[in-house]
């Protein structure tokens, strides 16, 4: 995007402003923490709800669930009660993670929108390490996993409090016919008066959304097909990393190095902090390089960091499963390595470009598929990982690299840049302009707008 078009759009990032981006995010540390629920259909309704009620709502029911279920299952004294818990978390982190990756796209500056929305993921990563450690130190107490549970009310109560704080996007205002609060919600989270040149684009968005009566409907047609291709190929995408396979193996690694039963706490601690750490590198980066030119990075790193981690596994991996401490070591450096590019990379990507692709008219229900297809291909991989690591070994590990390789042609010839592009824009800009999906829209006009 050209300098003159950004300087049309005022900006600048107050206190609250700032505020409203950090509370959001706390629903990636509601994912982060309980990161091994889902509930699938619940993306469904939240699209429903993100739409009919606005993204502010969305995000408070979210925290509500969240808060529910950490009550059932910490006081849980029966099967049913635990079981009811764990449905309410899953309802909870399928409406947090539809309505914060769209509230954080919709509300942040053109030129800040990649590292607003990756505060998500940096909020994701915080939760895992946070987990990790709870669980850590709860192992040996008596009922150490009430405790675990119970705490996840903390990142679901701030969510909660921070839903009373923030303002509803611009956007979605709009979308319920509320023009003025609208504009007065944009001067409020530019932190200036004169947003009228951005005002009137998000305004033709809009009217451009309302013809379209059924965006399920639409977004099957030809002309959406290229933003939901993406978007949910990359949810699989991310899920084909290997990054399940890695922090698998790392505790085993530090087993060997002789950390014997701290192996556990330390992997989790150095693998988390590496996560954490470079998922900072991507805030930084990805509105200066670019979203291609992270993914493209990350991709020979990751696939050097797995291809080398094969071989070394498949030549020097000792019958009782363990190596030689100085290449456990070497092999620690690669686990970090291919972390530290995930980070910066797929992890946060996976949110981010699906939520910033759609037209707004097929926003909230695109990104449902794309959360849905995440969790979709988190539970294939979890229930399949197990038993390929049983049969394939370390040859698991060129399995992966063989799809990081797919995934760096995907990103060379299909993925768009979407850098500085106008969210209500991307559709002319990106999608119109790119040498291959352009022509999915040559006959746009001839398809009912229904």
């Amino acid at each position: 995007m050209s300098t003159a078009n950004k300087s049309q759009y005022n900006s600048r990032v107050t206190p609250y402003v700032f505020s409203c981006w950090i509370l959001a995010a706390f629903g990636g540390l509601m994912f982060g923490y309980d990161i091994g629920i889902s509930a699938l259909v619940a993306s469904f309704f939240a699209s429903k709800a993100c739409s009919l009620l606005g993204r502010r709502p969305t995000i408070l029911m979210a925290s509500l669930f969240f808060i529910a279920g950490s009550i059932f299952c910490g006081a849980a004294n029966a099967k049913w009660m635990l079981i009811f818990g764990r449905i309410l978390f899953g309802i909870g982190v399928g409406f947090g993670n539809e309505a914060v990756p769209l509230f954080l796209s919709e509300i942040a500056p053109i030129h800040h929108r990649g590292a607003v929305n990756i505060l998500f993921q940096l909020l994701v990563t915080i939760g895992i390490l946070v987990a990790n450690l709870i669980n850590y130190g709860t192992a040996m107490m008596k009922h150490g996993w009430r405790v675990s549970l119970g705490l996840a009310a903390v990142p679901g109560f701030i969510l909660f409090v921070g839903s009373l704080i923030i303002t509803e996007t611009p956007p979605s205002l709009l979308e319920m016919g509320k023009e003025m609060e609208a504009k007065a919600a944009l001067q409020k989270i530019r932190g200036v008066d004169n947003v009228d040149a951005e005002f009137q684009q998000i305004v033709t968005g809009c009217e451009q959304a309302k013809q379209v009566k059924r965006p399920f409907k639409k977004l099957f047609k030809k002309s959406g097909f290229p933003a939901l291709f993406i978007s949910t190929i990359i949810q699989v995408f991310q899920q084909f990393t290997g990054i399940n396979a890695i922090m698998f193996y790392a505790p085993v690694l530090f087993q060997t190095l002789g950390f014997k039963s701290d192996a556990s706490l330390l992997s989790a601690v150095i693998t988390g902090l590496v996560n954490v750490g470079a998922t900072f590198v991507s805030i930084y980066a990805v509105d200066k390089v670019g979203r291609r030119k992270l993914l493209l990075q990350a991709s020979i790193q990751m696939f050097i960091s797995q291809v080398a981690i094969g071989a070394i596994l498949v030549t020097h991996l000792k019958a009782t499963g363990s190596l030689d401490k100085v290449l456990a070591a070497v092999v620690v450096v690669l686990v970090c390595t291919f972390v530290m590019s995930f980070a910066w990379s797929w992890g946060p990507m996976g949110w981010l470009i699906p939520s910033e692709i759609f037209p707004i008219e097929t926003r909230t229900a695109g990104f449902a598929f794309a959360v849905s297809t995440n969790m979709i291909f988190t539970f294939i991989i979890a229930q399949a990982f197990l038993s390929m690591m049983c049969h394939m070994r370390a040859y698991i590990f060129f399995f992966f690299s063989a799809w990081i390789l797919i995934m760096g042609l995907f990103v060379v010839f299909l993925l768009p840049e979407t850098k500085g592009v106008p969210i209500e824009l991307v559709e002319e800009r990106v999608w119109k302009q790119h040498p291959v999906w352009k022509k999915f829209f040559k006959n746009e006009a001839k398809e009912t707008t229904d």
